[in-house]
C-alpha cells in the first residue's frame, strides 16, 4: 500500500509540476515576444502619456492593443496582474518530487559508486541527500552573487553571461562527479531551476512592488527595480530550455551514463541558450539563422560524444556469449527491479516500464542494457552486487 501511495503521489505531483511549468514558461515567452516586439506608438497622445512601446495583435477571434510605459501611467488600476505562483508552483512541486523519486532512497539514486572523488563514492545515504541540498542552495549563492558583483548595474551583463555560462559547466562537471548520473543531470536543471524561481522570489516580485509603491505614492520608482528586474527575467528566459530538456532526461540513459555526461549536458545547456537566442531576437524582427544553426551543432557534437562504440565480430558465436548467458545475469542482478512484478521493496511497477524477465524485452533494449550496465550506472547502488565479471560478459553481448 505504501508503494502504491508513493507511486500516485509521484503521478499526480509530476501532472501539478509540468501544468504549472507550461504556464510560467509559457507566460515568460510570451512577455519576453511582447517586450522584444514592442514599436513606437504612432499616436502622439500615447506618447505624451509616457507610452515606450506598443504592439497589435489578433487571436482568438478579436484584436488586442498591448502598450508599455517607460514612465507612470496616469492612473494605475488596483487589479494589476502579478505572475509569481506559476514559479512558486513549479519549484515547490518540483522539489517534492526530488524528495519522493530521489531522497527516500538516496542510496540508490544518489550516490555515485563509481565516482573518481573516493568520498563521493562512499557516501552514506543521509550525507548525499545533506550535499544535494547544499549543491541547490550554493547553486543559487554564487548565481546571485556573481550578478550583484559583476553587474551590479547591469552595465557588465555581457560579461555576466560569460560568467555564468561558465558556472554551469562548473556545476555540470561536479554533479556527475558527485552524484549518479541521472541525479547529477536533474540536480543541474534543479540549480537553474532554483535560480529562476528565486530571482522572482527575491528580485524580480520585491522591485515590481517597490516601483508600484513608489508610484501610488507620487514618488519616483527607483530605476534600477525595474532595471535588474529585467536583467534577472532575461537570464530566465534563457534557462528555460536547458532547464525543460535536463528535467525529461532521466528517460535517456545513453547521456547520463556516459563517461563524459558532463560535457554532453554543457554542450545541451548551450545549445538550448542558442536557440532561444534565435526565437527571442526573431521577435525583435532580426532573424539570425546562425543561432539555431550552432545549436544543433553542439547537439550534433553531443551525439557524436554519446554514441555507442560499435562491435568488431565475425559471428554471434565467436565474439561474444550466448544469449542464455546474458540472459541468466540479468535474471540474477536485474529482474529484482526490472520485471512486471518487481520483487525488490519500493517497487510497485518495473522502473520506466522496462520488464526484462521478457525476453523481447531484453532484446529490444539491448544498447541501453549494456551502456548503463558497462557504465556502473546500473544496477543501481550496486545492490544486487554485479560483478565486473559479469558486466563484461554484458558488454560483449554481440546480436
Amino acid at each position: 500500500m505504501l508503494s502504491y501511495l508513493i507511486e500516485f503521489s509521484n503521478f499526480m505531483l509530476r501532472w501539478l509540476h509540468v501544468i504549472a511549468a507550461i504556464a510560467w514558461i509559457g507566460e515568460s515567452i510570451y512577455f519576453v515576444m511582447l517586450d522584444n516586439g514592442l514599436k513606437t506608438p504612432k499616436d502622439e497622445n500615447c506618447r505624451k502619456k509616457g507610452v515606450f512601446g506598443e504592439m497589435w495583435a489578433v487571436h482568438g477571434g478579436g484584436f488586442y492593443h498591448n502598450q508599455k510605459y517607460a514612465t507612470s501611467p496616469e492612473k494605475l488600476p488596483d487589479d494589476l496582474h502579478w505572475s509569481f505562483w506559476k514559479a512558486y508552483t513549479t519549484w515547490l512541486s518540483g522539489f517534492a518530487l526530488f524528495i519522493i523519486l530521489y531522497m527516500v532512497n538516496p542510496d540508490f539514486y544518489l550516490v555515485n559508486p563509481n565516482s573518481n572523488w573516493e568520498w563521493a563514492a562512499h557516501m552514506t545515504g543521509w550525507q548525499a541527500n545533506v550535499l544535494a541540498l547544499t549543491f541547490l542552495l550554493l547553486g543559487w549563492v554564487v548565481y546571485n552573487e556573481m550578478c550583484k558583483r559583476i553587474s551590479p548595474n547591469m552595465e557588465r551583463d555581457g560579461l555576466l553571461s560569460i560568467g555564468v555560462a561558465i558556472m554551469m559547466v562548473v556545476v555540470a562537471y561536479l554533479s556527475t562527479q558527485m552524484f549518479s548520473g541521472r541525479a547529477a543531470f536533474l540536480l543541474t536543471g534543479a540549480v537553474m531551476a532554483t535560480a529562476m524561481s528565486a530571482n522572482v522570489f527575491f528580485w524580480i516580485i520585491p522591485g515590481q512592488r517597490r516601483i508600484v509603491k513608489a508610484m501610488k505614492a507620487g514618488e519616483t520608482p527607483n530605476p534600477l527595480d525595474g532595471k535588474r528586474g529585467k536583467q534577472r527575467s532575461v537570464h530566465n528566459t534563457y534557462f528555460t530550455l536547458p532547464v525543460v530538456l535536463l528535467m525529461i532526461s532521466n528517460h535517456y540513459s545513453f547521456a547520463y551514463s556516459h563517461a563524459y555526461a558532463w560535457v554532453i549536458m554543457a554542450l545541451l545547456i548551450f545549445a538550448g541558450a542558442l536557440i532561444r537566442q534565435y526565437f527571442v531576437l526573431m521577435h525583435a524582427g532580426k532573424i539570425q539563422p546562425g543561432y539555431p544553426v550552432a545549436g544543433v551543432l553542439l547537439i550534433m557534437v553531443a551525439f557524436w560524444i554519446g554514441m555507442p562504440s560499435t562491435q568488431q565480430a565475425n559471428s554471434a558465436t565467436e565474439s561474444g556469449p550466448d544469449i542464455a548467458d546474458v540472459q541468466t545475469v540479468i535474471e540474477q542482478r536485474c529482474v529484482a527491479c526490472h520485471a512486471q512484478s518487481p520483487t525488490q521493496p519500493g517497487f510497485s511497477a518495473p522502473p520506466a516500464g522496462f520488464a526484462y524477465d521478457n525476453l523481447n524485452q531484453i532484446l529490444h533494449h539491448k544498447e541501453s542494457i549494456q551502456q548503463v550496465v558497462a557504465s556502473g550506472y546500473m544496477p543501481l547502488g550496486n545492490m544486487t552486487n554485479m560483478t565486473d565479471e559479469e558486466r563484461a560478459l554484458i558488454e560483449a553481448w554481440s546480436e
